[in-house]
């Protein structure tokens, strides 16, 4: 049997509070809310993705700000294609 393959950020991450929340968060909506709104997103990774990856690596106030920047470039008048969490 294959191993799975995970969709968020696998590397190695230190679990502080604020990062177990961000990231337990983010795995929340994506679970829950996510399958409703359906898979239109224009950017590789997803945004939730993305924001899971981001809090992982950088915490909660700098991932968190990060992943906001990122919902807003989603909009209408935003770009597409690969846009991968910056190493900060």
């Amino acid at each position: 049997m294959p191993a799975k393959i995970s969709r968020n950020y696998t590397g190695p991450w230190r679990k502080t509070p604020g990062r177990l929340f961000g990231v337990g968060f983010v795995r929340l909506y994506q679970v829950t809310f996510s399958p409703l709104v359906g898979g239109h997103c224009r950017h590789i990774p997803t945004c939730s993705e993305y924001a899971y990856e981001a809090i992982a690596r950088h915490g909660l106030m700098r991932g968190g700000w990060l992943s906001a920047r990122r919902v807003v470039k989603c909009g209408p008048f935003g770009g597409h294609g690969i846009d991968n969490v910056p190493d900060l």
